[in-house]
């Protein structure tokens, strides 16, 4: 939607020339949808994921149009070496080694842009040719593309995971993590200690005390032990000699309490209000 716009505008206003092709999703369809195109233009070395001279770039993709049904749309044009489709106009993302069957699906919605990579520059000129032909159909008896229920049977199938196929990718992505791991634990060992270009030496965790790990547990320890901590730096009487002055202490107090009550007494008996019995 705004996104589709507003490369179609920036396209206008760069001079590039955008071609309206014809598709149906089928031929029983009377009415046909245009896939508006061009030669993708960006700056030198801003996406390397597609090269401008071979890349096609097409706008208004409907979602029923999948990579395969792009791919076969534009290979009669030349060789099509891949098919990207996005949400919106941007680089290519770079893809990591390991790709996932279970935990990569990206569901787009909506109308979306592709980027149509070619083996040879002289296929985008091509597939811009194909604006004067009638419409290209994206279901045929050959290659069927499933809509309704079948579509809704076929993805329903599709999320549901086989265990031994899941258990073998996630122990290939733990065996790549452990291996790369170890290679960071390698090299962090072997640059411990040696000063750089500039004579700084890099200081890590591991030493006579290694960091604490960061769970719950080690924290509720942490702080149980500095609660112990202050409580035997303000125990009173920790010392022998704090002790003996509490025991001065008491006894000057006992001694002063005794002299109070000794004349409160004495004057009591000279008002002739002491009776003790």
């Amino acid at each position: 939607g705004a996104g589709n716009g507003a490369e179609a505008a920036a396209a206008s206003q760069s001079g590039a020339s955008l071609a309206a092709l014809a598709v149906k999703f089928a031929e029983r369809q009377r009415s046909s949808h245009c896939l508006l195109v061009k030669e993708h233009q960006v700056r030198e070395g801003a996406d390397t994921g597609h090269p401008p001279s071979r890349t096609l770039f097409v706008l208004n993709v409907p979602p029923y149009c999948g990579p395969d049904s792009l791919s076969r749309l534009f290979s009669r044009c030349g060789h099509v070496q891949s098919v990207d489709i996005c949400d919106k106009p941007g680089p290519a993302e770079k893809k990591d080694k390991l790709t996932s069957k279970f935990f990569d699906h990206k569901t787009l919605k909506g109308f979306q842009v592709a980027y149509v990579v070619f083996r040879k520059p002289a296929a985008v000129q091509a597939a811009k040719a194909l604006s004067q032909e009638g419409p290209l159909l994206i279901s045929t008896e050959r290659h069927p593309v499933k809509t309704g229920i079948s579509k809704w049977i076929a993805s329903y199938e599709a999320s549901i995971m086989d265990p031994r196929e899941l258990k073998a990718e996630v122990d290939a992505y733990m065996q790549d993590y452990d291996k790369k791991m170890a290679e960071e634990e390698a090299k962090a060992a072997k640059e411990e200690g040696v000063p750089d270009e500039e004579g700084w030496v890099k200081v890590t965790r591991k030493g006579r005390k290694p960091g604490l790990p960061r769970t719950e547990a080690a924290n509720l320890r942490v702080l149980e032990k500095e609660k112990q901590k202050r409580a035997r730096k303000e125990l009173l009487n920790f010392y022998a000699w704090q002790h003996r002055e509490t025991k001065r202490e008491h006894i000057a107090q006992l001694r002063k309490k005794f002299e109070e009550d000794k004349q409160r007494i004495a004057l009591m008996r000279a008002q002739r209000k002491f009776r003790p019995y």
